[in-house]
């Protein structure tokens, strides 16, 4: 009998849920936007994580439908169920994959259909099927997130990143069991050669800033740098990342500065 794979998210739920950000407000207000003229919408948020966006939204909706696998995110997102559901509101977590996602009932369509930071987890081109039959005519599909640690060209970003690949190899990792492996096509591609063809692409700068010990929490959360993919060498990496990373603050304000940009790919039928 085959071993399932280890899940790329193993052991950084309690980080991700207290070191990632959620979506802007910026965001969140485009995305009510999406349902204002709809009477009691309802929200699917696939790849819900700890529950960030459904978080961010859930006073807009009637119904929210939160899709999450990993065991670990699952616990965290339960913590949030009664800060979600309001009078009159259903909240409603999916232990399972997108692909394997089943309606509530045989009426149930969604309004908006939320991705973030996710998409690359999925089978995309079967999620989107699915979701032409699960979402009412006028549904929008946003597809969502912002720049990793790994990819920021900041000065100490890229000396992090240097760091890690010198305990873990030059391939950037996917969880504890798996190498990384990019996009095949740009999402707006994908999106675009889906029943939700219609794409419009909304870019929100962001500033961050961060104490080392932030940072280490940061990774915690990650796949390509968790305390689960690190093993027996967390330990010493963290002594050599929280050396290298208070080297690089702001001698004024002891803080390391990130420039990020959060995407929405919001994403309509024709």
């Amino acid at each position: 009998m085959s071993v399932p794979a280890p899940s790329p998210c193993a052991g950084t739920a309690p980080f991700y849920r207290r070191y990632r950000s959620g979506p802007p407000a910026e965001v969140g207000a485009l995305l009510a936007r999406s349902v204002a003229d709809v009477d009691e919408p309802t929200l699917l948020d696939l790849g819900s994580g700890t529950g960030q966006v459904p978080l961010a939204l859930h006073a807009v909706f009637a119904q929210v439908d939160m899709v999450e696998p990993d065991a670990g995110m699952v616990a965290e997102a339960e913590l949030l169920l009664p800060y979600l559901q309001g009078p009159g509101q259903t909240v409603r977590l999916h232990p399972v994959k997108a692909e394997d996602f089943t309606p509530p009932s045989e009426a149930w369509r969604a309004d908006l259909v939320t991705i973030c930071r996710a998409f690359h987890w999925f089978g995309q081109d079967a999620v989107l099927r699915q979701l032409d039959a699960w979402t009412t005519p006028r549904a929008t599909v946003a597809v969502m997130g912002d720049r990793s640690l790994w990819t920021l060209d900041n000065d100490w970003t890229k000396a992090l990143w240097l760091l890690i690949q010198s305990f873990l190899g030059e391939d950037r990792r996917a969880g504890p069991g798996d190498v990384f492996t990019p996009p095949g096509r740009p999402y707006a591609d994908v999106l675009a050669e889906s029943a939700f063809s219609d794409v419009r692409e909304y870019r929100f700068e962001e500033q961050r800033e961060w104490t080392p010990r932030q940072v280490i929490g940061y990774l915690s959360s990650t796949s390509f740098a968790s305390r689960a993919v690190f093993g027996d060498q967390w330990q010493a990496f963290e002594r050599k990342a929280l050396r290298l990373l208070s080297e690089h603050c702001d001698e004024g304000t002891g803080l390391l500065t990130e420039d990020n940009t959060f995407t929405v790919l919001l994403a309509n039928r024709p």
